[in-house]
C-alpha cells in the first residue's frame, strides 16, 4: 500500500510575496523533491508581526485571524522564515490570550507550522535534498529562528549535504545582523553598523555566499553589501537547496 504524501501549505510571508518570490518557488521545488504535496493559497497575507511589534495589537489580531482561517485545515504549514514561524507559534498565544476560541485555533496552528529547515530535518527526516553548488558558504543565524525556535543545527546539516559547498564558520555567529524588522527603521545607524559587523565577519571567514533562512536579514545584509560594492552574495537556504550546478 502506497503511503500518502505529506500535505504542505506554503506560508510564503510578506517579504517573500512582495520582494523574493523566487524563495517561495525554490521552497516548493525542494519540498516536492522531498516527497511532499505542496499547495499555496493566494489569499494569504501577513502574519501580523509588524503591527504586533509596534504595539498595534488590534490590527495584528485582525491579520492573524485571517491566517488562522486560511490554514485551519492544513496538515502542515511551512514558512521559509523563522521570524514568521515564531510569530504564529509563539506570539499568537499572547495575541489571543483573551479569546478562548481563537486561542485554541492558534495553539492548533502552532503545532502544525514549521520553519523550512526545521520541517525538512525534524519532520521529514531529510538532510540531503540532492543539491549541488560550488562555493564557500557562511550561514547567518536569524534571531527568532535561533532564540525563539531553537533551530541551529538543522540549516547547517542541510548546507553541509550540498555537494560542492564548503561551510565556513562566522565569528560571533549568534549576533544579530541588525535588521530586527522595525528596529532597522527606528535605529538605522545602529542597524547598519550591526550589518557591517556581520558582513565583515563573513569576509574574514572567506565566504563567497552568505546564507540565511529569513529574507528580512538577507535584504538588510544585501543592502550593506551593495553600498560597499563587495564581492559577496546573499542567498536564502531554499535557493541554495534548489540548486543543481
Amino acid at each position: 500500500m502506497e503511503l500518502s504524501k505529506p500535505r504542505v501549505s506554503l506560508f510564503v510571508t510578506c517579504l517573500g510575496d512582495q520582494f523574493f518570490p523566487e524563495v517561495g518557488e525554490c521552497a516548493v521545488r525542494v519540498l516536492r523533491h522531498a516527497g511532499c504535496e505542496v499547495a499555496f493559497d493566494p489569499a494569504q497575507t501577513c502574519c501580523g508581526q509588524p503591527a504586533f511589534n509596534t504595539g498595534f495589537r488590534q490590527e495584528a489580531r485582525e491579520v492573524a485571524t485571517r491566517v488562522l482561517d486560511i490554514f485551519r485545515d492544513a496538515q502542515y504549514v511551512v514558512a521559509p522564515s523563522g521570524s514568521c514561524t515564531t510569530m504564529v507559534r509563539v506570539f499568537y498565544r499572547e495575541l489571543f490570550a483573551d479569546d478562548p476560541e481563537r486561542l485554541q485555533q492558534a495553539e492548533s496552528l502552532g503545532r502544525r507550522i514549521f520553519e523550512f529547515s526545521e520541517f525538512l530535518v525534524r519532520v521529514l527526516k531529510v538532510e540531503d535534498v540532492g543539491a549541488s553548488f560550488r562555493a564557500r558558504v557562511a550561514y547567518h543565524d536569524s534571531c527568532h529562528l535561533l532564540r525563539e525556535l531553537g533551530i541551529e543545527g538543522e540549516p547547517r546539516k542541510l548546507i553541509r549535504a550540498v555537494r560542492g559547498v564548503e561551510l565556513v564558520k562566522l565569528e560571533d555567529y549568534q549576533l544579530c545582523c541588525g535588521f530586527g524588522g522595525t528596529f532597522s527603521v527606528k535605529f538605522p545607524e545602529v542597524s547598519v553598523a550591526m550589518g557591517e559587523d556581520k558582513i565583515r565577519a563573513a569576509r574574514e571567514a572567506g565566504a563567497e555566499v552568505l546564507v540565511a533562512n529569513d529574507s528580512g536579514c538577507l535584504m538588510h545584509l544585501a543592502g550593506v553589501i551593495h553600498r560597499q560594492g563587495l564581492p559577496l552574495k546573499t542567498m536564502h537556504l531554499a535557493e541554495l537547496l534548489a540548486k543543481h550546478e
